[in-house]
């Protein structure tokens, strides 16, 4: 509902400015194209896709473990992470805020499937970068997300490649498991975080 008041107003204002632009010119106003009006309510209406990240949302308590090189121990760390629907179901939010080897921990990120380019997508910024990682990605299965990744390596200031699956254990917990490039350039697990949902949050 929201989406079409927007668009209306978008309409009145075309058709004001075109107005303007006959009265200013003599001439008569463009039509608008009703294809175009039709694809462009199609590009921005929430759909199925976008209600199966609704299991991703709430607010949440989380366990890291991340692995700094292949077979090395993992450091562990715990956090929360608050995951909403922002903008009409559109896009959902995640607020996270923990702790990193003893240092305040938090970033934002956000996840919306493209209507346009039928595709999952993700964006990613922290407290302990400068950069944006960006992700595309699909669903592989009911109940597991696989994404693909790009940001950039500060040893080398080179963009790495980096491989993310959500599995969906149930409506309580899902899994976020991370690969990417190691020392020698072979990719290995490098993070995973478990996600529980936090206690009287559902």
């Amino acid at each position: 509902m929201k989406l079409k008041t927007l668009m209306a107003g978008a309409l009145l204002a075309c058709a004001l400015s075109a107005v303007a632009q006959e009265h200013e010119h003599g001439g008569k106003p463009p039509e608008m194209d009703p294809a175009m009006m039709q694809a462009m309510m199609a590009a921005g209406t929430p759909g199925e896709a976008h209600k199966k990240l609704d299991a991703l949302a709430g607010t949440w308590d989380t366990k890291i473990a991340m692995w700094m090189a292949p077979g090395t121990e993992p450091m562990v760390s715990t956090g929360t992470a608050e995951n909403r629907w922002i903008m009409g179901g559109r896009y959902l939010e995640q607020r996270y805020k923990g702790d990193f080897g003893g240092t305040t921990f938090e970033g934002i990120g956000f996840t919306g499937y493209d209507n346009i380019r039928k595709r999952y997508w993700s964006s990613w910024i922290d407290n302990m970068s400068t950069s944006l990682m960006t992700s595309t990605g699909a669903m592989k299965d009911a109940k597991t997300f696989t994404f693909t990744g790009v940001t950039p390596d500060p040893m080398t200031a080179k963009d790495v490649t980096i491989d993310e699956t959500i599995t969906v254990t149930d409506a309580d917990h899902h899994l976020l498991e991370m690969w990417s490039p190691g020392p020698d350039g072979k990719v290995y697990k490098s993070m995973e975080i478990s996600f529980s949902r936090a206690k009287g949050s559902r």
